[in-house]
């Protein structure tokens, strides 16, 4: 078990931060202020200026950042939001729970995100915006889904959950549309240590609408504007963000060094992300495709690597959406979640480390060819 290669390990994560952690968090016992105070206060603003993004407003955690996001842009009930077909189920659920409609549009199977090409073909009048969702720490291919937004009249709401500090044409996520939304579940690249999540825009009066829904829909205390949500990002949680974020760049430098050990040995059996000069990768997820996905993840396992499967169900085959999406089909969609495979790519991680998954990895090839 020494030569265990986890896919994960939190406290493996999070032990370069652990000393500043326990000093900061003896001062906050001390200080007694529990919910929406200085910390984060603090990481509003910087991690607003870390993005581009004028606001940052904290909340509970990424499926409510989403739901928020949604909910201030006053869309009419059961408007239309087209959303892609591969996405974690959160973003469909989101829009589910803000009162609307999602609208599946399928991905690129080269980058796994919303292909552009297709979104035309799924606008109606009742298309109000489009939710892309930048996925493994790739951003969408934004200049021509902006050029659909604007000549449609639509919104652009980005779910961020996974390219913290990722860039597309040297701007970062959560920038490029009305609103965007970030989870900093304790896996992601920038993860607290339990759950959190922000809204960022640029839109004044969108910032101080989601202020005053994460906290009972009220701007001044016992005064409801809104029906609004308890979903304040935890002040403790907030502090550990804070001491993180200084961090961030270097862990999305040390993740992409590990991917690039992958896409410059792996054997070219496998379908390995693609890389395009006008994308910086974050790599939150480095996933390959392979048509034994299943066989592969066992004979990892039995060699001691773990891998995950992001994700093994298509959304429309949930048992939550059953007769949701009748008479849709999404077969680019299903052909990712059959045979995606992510490997061990976290800030704990040697090179070491991925140079043997490699090496298993490429055996594999040769025993079932």
């Amino acid at each position: 078990m020494n030569n265990l290669i986890e896919y994960e390990n939190l406290s493996k994560l999070n032990n370069p931060f652990f000393q500043e952690y326990k000093l900061k968090l003896e001062q906050f016992l001390e200080k007694g202020w529990f919910v929406l105070g200085d910390e984060v206060k603090t990481f509003e603003n910087q991690f607003a200026k870390y993005c581009g993004s004028k606001h940052c407003v904290g909340v509970a955690n990424g499926l409510d950042g989403l739901v928020l996001a949604l909910r201030s842009l006053n869309l009419p009930e059961e408007s239309q939001v087209i959303v892609p077909s591969n996405t974690y189920i959160a973003s469909i659920l989101a829009i589910f729970q803000a009162g609307l409609k999602p609208i599946l549009v399928e991905p690129d199977i080269a980058t796994y995100n919303i292909d552009p090409i297709l979104i035309e073909g799924k606008i109606t009048p009742k298309t109000k915006a489009i939710m892309v969702v930048h996925l493994y720490g790739k951003v969408c291919d934004m200049a021509p889904i902006l050029e659909i937004a604007k000549r449609y009249n639509l919104h652009i709401i980005e779910d961020c959950a996974q390219s913290h500090g990722a860039t597309y044409k040297g701007q970062k996520s959560g920038t490029f549309g009305d609103i965007s939304a970030f989870s900093f579940y304790p896996t992601k690249n920038l993860g607290a240590l339990g759950d959190a999540g922000s809204v960022n825009t640029n839109i004044d009066d969108l910032a101080t609408k989601v202020r005053s829904l994460r906290n009972y829909g009220s701007s001044k205390k016992y005064f409801n504007d809104y029906i609004g949500y308890n979903s304040r990002l935890d002040e403790i949680q907030a502090l550990f963000l804070n001491i993180k974020l200084k961090s961030l760049d270097e862990i999305n430098l040390h993740k992409r060094k590990l991917a690039s050990i992958y896409l410059e040995n792996l054997n070219d059996a496998y379908i390995k992300p693609v890389v395009n000069k006008d994308y910086y990768d974050v790599y939150h997820i480095f996933n390959i495709r392979y048509s034994h996905r299943d066989k592969l993840k066992e004979y990892l396992n039995e060699n001691d690597i773990r891998t995950e499967i992001h994700y093994p169900v298509a959304p429309i085959h949930q048992k939550a959406t059953k007769g949701l999406f009748l008479n849709e089909k999404t077969p680019i969609a299903e052909e990712i979640h059959a045979t995606t495979l992510s490997l061990p790519i976290s800030f704990f991680h040697t090179e070491e480390d991925v140079y043997k998954v490699v090496e298993i990895m490429n055996k594999f090839v040769t025993t079932i060819n």
